[in-house]
């Protein structure tokens, strides 16, 4: 096998400033390095999961939208861990985050539940 794991996640995002507060001041990741690429009229930001590089953050003039919701071909959707679920739920609903109903996974039988980041990408909490 010569892979180890997944090294980062890119998404491109419709409003650079927005996405940026959703996933650092709301989600709490923290930023390894913020580039301007002028050529590309472009924002490039890392950010750290539990002291992991694990997203790249894009700014695009003028990104095509998502078509479809999860059921599209391609990326379903982004999956993160956390201890206890309620919890995570009831503070992104004091941030105006909408959540679905939390959910049991029938077959591992953990807790879990979809939301939306600014662009619309659909993110899922999964406890651990």
């Amino acid at each position: 096998m010569f892979i180890n794991k997944i090294h980062h996640i890119a998404i491109i995002c419709s409003n650079y400033e927005k996405s940026k507060n959703f996933y650092v001041n709301i989600l709490g990741f923290k930023i390894l390095k913020e580039t301007y690429r002028n050529e590309r009229k472009s924002y490039k930001l890392d950010l750290e999961i539990a002291g992991e590089y694990q997203i790249e953050l894009f700014s695009f003039p003028d990104p095509p939208e998502r078509i479809t919701s999860p059921e599209a071909r391609g990326l379903r959707h982004l999956a993160f861990e956390v201890d206890n679920i309620e919890d995570f739920v009831k503070y992104l609903k004091e941030n105006n985050i909408v959540t679905e109903s939390i959910r049991i996974d029938e077959i591992t039988n953990k807790k879990y539940t979809f939301f939306r980041d600014p662009d619309n990408l659909p993110l899922e909490i999964y406890e651990k």
